[in-house]
């Protein structure tokens, strides 16, 4: 696919870095964190779902809250550690959560669609792989981009968590 400004889209940026050892070992760390979060996501998600009777969707999001909240202060405070400087921020946890809305449609939809092809917790668990992609992406380029050398913080941007 070719963009029409000449600039290359997140998919052909993402697969460029890839050969970078340091992107290889933030997208193996984004996927450590990532089991975890999933194995929390599903959990929350089977609980909702199968004790509390929540439809799909609801049961879905209420997972999807639980274990973004997770994932954004385990990849704060190691997989983008250098970027965030292992601080929680209000500013980066709304932005980290924006961004992976992203994913919770991809996640969303996903589980929906194949919920008519497979079991509902299959489906849950192929719906987990499809969001990775879109939220590591987000996550990489957006959330935590590199910082670059010599560009101080603004004093707003060391507004962190105070609980």
């Amino acid at each position: 696919m070719n963009e029409p400004s000449g600039s290359p889209g997140l998919l052909q940026r993402l697969l460029a870095l890839m050969p970078d050892p340091a992107v290889r070992t933030k997208a193996g760390l984004f996927a450590m964190v990532g089991v975890i979060n999933a194995s929390v996501d599903f959990a929350v998600f089977a609980f909702c779902h199968l004790y509390l009777g929540l439809g799909l969707v609801a049961a879905n999001i209420l997972s999807w809250v639980v274990a973004v909240t997770g994932s954004y202060v385990l990849n704060s405070t190691i997989t983008f550690a250098a970027e965030s400087g292992r601080v929680l921020r209000v500013k980066d946890y709304l932005s980290f959560a924006a961004s992976q809305a992203a994913g919770l449609i991809a996640n969303t939809a996903t589980v929906v669609a194949l919920s008519y092809l497979v079991p509902v917790l299959v489906a849950k668990f192929l719906a987990i792989g499809v969001s990775f992609v879109v939220n590591f992406s987000l996550t990489h380029f957006v959330v935590f981009p590199a910082r670059r050398a010599g560009v101080p913080e603004t004093t707003k941007d060391r507004e962190t968590v105070d609980r």
